[in-house]
């Protein structure tokens, strides 16, 4: 509890960051509430992304209206149970997770899905938005795999079918009720401008706006993850440290360990991300081009764009 009311008081040092408790699952703490409330105490925005466990019961989507909670976020990987329990290997989360969402919308408590898109939902997500939409939620975080952990190289998209679901994504958000934002995909960002650019309708004014909040964050840049041991990652994707908040300040760390500053250094960039006139507005996952080339500062290999007089070293 300590060490968490601690870790409070550095995050609000930052100055007005929003602050997710996430997991693992958050409501295996005995102190998660306490920390919440002293979070919200402390003046930060304060959101949670639990598990869909048998603790997450309509009690408990109360009890984080009641500490003041901004949001909740609860991931749904498919339009039914069948294909989200298949997903997520656990049966009964389906239910789980629609009980929260109408649980929250009872109490109040705004919301928002998380999905991560694979090969195995990808020709369902206009359904996953309709139960997006019935649920009230505000946001719409698309995830885009990273093969870390228990990802499966089968259940990634190719470069050009990433392109295909940014298509999806825009089609929906021009009359969406919610914001549509998305994860490890930072070049829907450059997508939605070449679209501005070609003289292409927009989103609708929500999802204007979060596009307009997301802008040039990236991991490491406008975003830190704090582990389970306190140790400082630029996202929970790219497990490099630049320290731990048991032992350094996680305002250096962040404002002036090398990591975290080369991350923020779009002239750092290589391959075509560096040479891409949208460096700085998206950036590519940092994180993805460490999972599959070793070398955080590679191009996103899930990336079709490529600069207008960029050649690859080897075409030169």
């Amino acid at each position: 509890m300590d060490e968490g009311l601690a870790v409070i008081r550095q995050i609000r040092e930052l100055g007005d960051p929003l602050l997710v408790f996430t997991g693992g699952d958050p409501l295996k703490r005995d102190d998660l509430f306490p920390l919440l409330e002293a979070s919200v105490g402390a003046g930060l925005r304060t959101t949670i992304t639990p598990s869909a466990t048998p603790l997450l019961t309509a009690q408990a989507v109360r009890r984080f209206r009641q500490a003041g909670v901004a949001r909740m976020a609860v991931s749904l990987d498919g339009a039914d149970a069948a294909q989200h329990d298949g997903f997520r290997g656990v049966d009964g989360s389906y239910r789980i997770t629609m009980e929260a969402l109408r649980a929250a919308r009872e109490c109040g408590l705004e919301t928002q899905v998380n999905t991560t898109v694979t090969r195995r939902n990808v020709d369902c997500l206009g359904r996953i938005a309709r139960h997006v939409s019935e649920a009230g939620a505000r946001l719409w975080s698309v995830f885009f795999l990273v093969l870390t952990g228990r990802a499966q190289p089968e259940d990634d998209l190719t470069a050009e079918e990433y392109e295909a679901v940014f298509e999806q994504l825009y089609r929906i958000s021009l009359t969406a009720p919610f914001d549509i934002k998305t994860t490890e995909a930072q070049h829907y960002r450059r997508y939605l401008a070449q679209k501005r650019k070609a003289g292409g309708a927009g989103p609708t004014v929500a999802g204007g706006g979060a596009i307009a909040r997301q802008a040039g964050i990236n991991d490491g840049k406008g975003l830190l993850f704090i582990s389970h041991t306190g140790e400082i990652f630029p996202s929970g994707f790219l497990e490099m440290s630049a320290g731990n908040v048991r032992t350094d300040s996680l305002a250096e760390a962040y404002r002036n360990s090398r990591l975290f500053r080369v991350l923020r250094n779009g002239d750092a960039l290589a391959g075509k991300c560096g040479a891409c006139e949208y460096r700085n507005l998206c950036g590519g996952s940092r994180s993805r081009a460490w999972a599959l080339t070793g070398d955080f500062l590679a191009a996103d290999p899930r990336c079709a764009y490529v600069p207008a007089g960029f050649a690859p070293a080897s075409a030169s």
